[in-house]
């Protein structure tokens, strides 16, 4: 015989603040996921222009780099990348069983450390275009 437990309804929004850190974190990584992959494709994108010719893919780099929402979409993908990476170690450690105690902490440190570096990169990926 199984058991059912009563989730309540999908737009009951006040059940995200039963998130624990963990949860945060399991979440956060999916969705960094999904944007890298996403990502990934739109890269592969741009560069096929390159088989058409130099020319075609040196003017859509430039275009795209001219752009300055392109720049701070940059500045995101690398808050993306480095919290994806970070937490990915983070996790490599809690599967050896390296500071289980710790894990929310970690999680913690993870986000300040995405955070420094991403607000540390804002000049180069802007510099230039003001």
């Amino acid at each position: 015989m199984s058991q059912s437990y009563d989730r309540g309804l999908v737009e009951d929004f006040g059940r995200w603040q039963e998130f624990s850190a963990g949860m945060w974190a399991w979440v956060l990584h999916k969705f960094t996921g999904w944007v890298l992959i996403g990502y990934l494709f739109t890269h592969i994108a741009v560069l096929s222009t390159a088989t058409v010719s130099g020319e075609v893919y040196t003017e859509t780099i430039q275009g795209l780099e001219s752009l300055l929402v392109v720049r701070f979409l940059e500045v995101g993908l690398l808050g993306v990348a480095v919290f994806h990476i970070i937490n990915g170690v983070r996790l490599l450690f809690v599967d050896l069983g390296v500071g289980l105690e710790n894990q929310d902490k970690a999680f913690y440190a993870a986000l300040i450390a995405t955070a420094a570096i991403t607000v540390a990169s804002i000049p180069t990926f802007l510099m230039g275009a003001f």
